[in-house]
């Protein structure tokens, strides 16, 4: 025997809305007034870490596919 175990993959992580990103600070909030998301077009006071108009919903849905869409990539090993 070899004593080598074959090793399950860990459970893909399953997406939650509302938990990606981290957005208590007070930077994310903009006091001027609601602009349109730039993912739905909706307005929102709040911003991204680069202080673009988006919710954080949109910001956390485009994120998680975005990662689905480079995982598909790799797996697949299309460049």
């Amino acid at each position: 025997m070899s004593g080598r175990r074959r090793h399950r993959a860990p459970p893909e992580p399953e997406y939650v809305p509302g938990t990606l990103l981290d957005w208590t600070s007070s930077a994310h909030w903009d006091y001027d007034g609601p602009l349109p998301c730039r993912y739905c077009g909706r307005p929102t006071q709040l911003r991204d870490s680069k202080g673009k108009s988006a919710h954080k919903i949109c910001a956390e849905t485009a994120l998680a596919q975005q990662a689905a869409e480079a995982a598909d990539v790799y797996q697949n090993g299309q460049s």
